[in-house]
């Protein structure tokens, strides 16, 4: 079977895992934002803080995937817990790092003017800083979009949903029938599943920056 006759003749059950890792990876990059925004805006004014998780962001991304989905299955057991507690944590490590990143850099003379008009912490953190801080924070997230997108197709290893598992399938039975289509189809829809995700997220900053702040 050629390898368009593949796509044809499963294009439903393609379609589906491709729904199913979309919503997942947009779900857990979701999740990770918020936490992500939360834990930065407690800990950028404190340099012990911000330099603790940096650190343990950068040591996060050094965890091999398959190593924490391991783990993870060791205690809660095969199926989407493990593949959506480990996405989400992947998601988080870029996103926190950039948003302290981008808090920490902001012009204090502006956060000075805030406070002099008698903004309290809160609404200098949301009027001010987290929206000059903005565009940093999403280059994170465009980040752990990408990244995690390719790491819910080896999460289909322990049982969680999407394309992953036409990769799996075929690599299992390298040589038999449709084997290199399956390997194929997966790959080529996890790519663009990818570059899906990396414009909405493009057309959202721009919706949501600043006009005065856009590149």
């Amino acid at each position: 079977m050629s390898f368009w006759d593949y796509l044809v003749d499963r294009r439903d059950l393609l379609i589906f895992q491709s729904v199913q890792q979309l919503s997942m990876v947009a779900q857990c990059l979701i999740v990770a934002t918020i936490l992500a925004l939360v834990i930065a805006s407690l800990v950028y004014k404190n340099r012990t803080a911000v330099e603790l998780a940096t650190a343990s962001t950068a040591v996060g991304l050094t965890i091999p995937s398959f190593a924490l989905l391991g783990l993870l299955v060791a205690v809660t057991g095969f199926g989407i817990t493990p593949a959506v507690i480990a996405l989400t944590f992947y998601a988080i490590l870029p996103i926190l790092r950039n948003t302290i990143v981008g808090l920490v850099g902001v012009d204090r003379t502006l956060v000075d003017a805030a406070r002099g008009m008698g903004m309290g912490r809160l609404r200098i953190l949301t009027r001010v800083e987290m929206p000059m801080a903005w565009p940093v924070v999403l280059a994170g997230v465009r980040v752990s979009g990408m990244m995690i997108m390719g790491i819910a197709a080896i999460a289909a290893y322990v049982g969680g949903a999407g394309l992953g598992g036409e990769i799996f399938s075929g690599l299992s039975r390298l040589g038999g029938a449709n084997a290199l289509n399956s390997t194929i189809a997966g790959t080529l829809g996890i790519a663009l599943l990818a570059l899906l995700l990396d414009l909405v997220l493009l057309g959202l900053g721009r919706l949501t920056t600043p006009r005065g702040i856009r590149a």
